[in-house]
């Protein structure tokens, strides 16, 4: 979900928009009010057909947002932590915790799909009652289309892939019959991976015959791929860290720099003698203060770098996940978040940093755990 702006909070989390959402809305927009609108209540001054696709389009994103809400209330009630919700081209994607059992975890992926279906029957059940009432207008016609279109990204999220809603469906139902949550997980990710290569492939004969709405189908495949491929990936890791502790993978001791430091400094006295692509800085009572990636000083021009602090070139500590060295390793995986991720700082009880956890550190636990012999992934 790069390239997603924060818009604020919803239920107390922050809520994004990924950039396909408002050309998708553009799209829609467009369509509605220069194509449906006429054809289904022609005579009308162009400046209605504008107002009211400008109204569908906003009626379409609130519909996305009830459906993404439904999902987080959900997982709430059901225990799981809600980090964020990112609304894209075909609905949006609540990010969360692990659902504790496969109950938990079917009801929070149908939850969305049948908020969207109740919008779709309401707006269609009103479109009708409108034009039952005052005849064919412009609040009516708005109200069938907003009604179709829901019903239709409530159908497509039901498909058996992973990440849309069906393929958490599909998996849901496998951990419930396999008792396997990892196994689960890696065929609705595979699911995900294939309907992506089939969108993508539907997508180019589209564009071979000259239809350009197949160059949409090939970005939504390659989104699909995308995330499936890194859905498949946190399953296979999530088994290798049963049992680990954080002290079991991080890289000990850590290298540390004063955060007052100018960039110059830093480079002569501290990283070209560092073993770690990853120094932690430290404040003037030793405790942790931000990481700071090396590649980041050398990206610092010559001209500047006696006068940069260290520390504002680095990721404060407040952005930066961070354990207990006696932590579970799974659980600590599990509370990743797009804006707390990789590298976790290890501290001890009085916030000292005693280790660092990378992205190699969990390459080496599943290279390990492979050779031990794991199941078919």
């Amino acid at each position: 979900m790069n390239g997603s702006v924060r818009m604020g909070r919803l239920l107390g989390v922050p809520l994004r928009l990924h950039w396909s959402v408002p050309l998708l809305l553009l799209l829609f927009g467009y369509s509605l009010g220069s194509q449906t609108l006429p054809a289904r209540v022609p005579g009308q001054a162009n400046v209605g057909y504008t107002l009211a696709g400008l109204a569908g389009t906003l009626l379409l994103l609130t519909s996305l947002v009830a459906h993404e809400a439904a999902h987080a209330i959900t997982a709430r009630r059901k225990g799981s932590q809600v980090h964020g919700i990112t609304l894209w081209a075909l609905g949006g994607m609540t990010e969360m915790g692990r659902p504790r059992t496969a109950g938990a975890a079917f009801l929070i992926a149908v939850n969305g799909p049948l908020a969207s279906l109740i919008i779709g029957a309401v707006a269609l059940g009103g479109g009708i009652g409108l034009e039952a009432v005052s005849g064919r207008g412009l609040p009516a016609a708005v109200l069938l289309w907003l009604g179709w279109v829901n019903l239709f990204l409530a159908v497509f999220n039901l498909l058996p892939a992973a990440p849309l809603d069906g393929g958490r469906v599909v998996q849901a139902l496998w951990w419930w019959r396999t008792g396997d949550r990892d196994r689960a997980e890696r065929a609705a990710a595979r699911g995900g991976q294939i309907l992506g290569v089939l969108l993508i492939a539907l997508g180019w004969i589209a564009i071979l015959r000259g239809a350009l709405s197949g160059l949409w189908l090939t970005l939504i495949g390659l989104f699909l791929m995308f995330v499936a491929g890194a859905e498949r990936q946190h399953a296979t890791i999530a088994p290798a860290l049963h049992g680990l502790r954080a002290a079991d993978a991080m890289s000990s001791p850590v290298e540390t720099c004063q955060d007052w430091l100018t960039v110059q400094r830093c480079i002569d006295e501290v990283a070209v003698r560092s073993h770690h692509s990853t120094l932690v800085l430290t404040d003037f009572e030793g405790r942790p203060s931000g990481l700071l990636r090396l590649p980041r000083l050398a990206r610092v021009p010559p001209s500047q770098r006696e006068t940069v602090r260290v520390r504002d070139v680095a990721t404060p500590a407040s952005r930066c996940a961070s354990c207990a060295p006696d932590d579970l390793l799974a659980e600590v995986f599990e509370e990743l978040s797009p804006g707390r991720g990789l590298p976790i700082l290890v501290v001890d009880g009085e916030q000292r940093p005693v280790g660092i956890i990378t992205g190699d550190d969990f390459a080496r636990i599943v290279q390990r755990h492979t050779l031990r012999g794991t199941d078919d992934q």
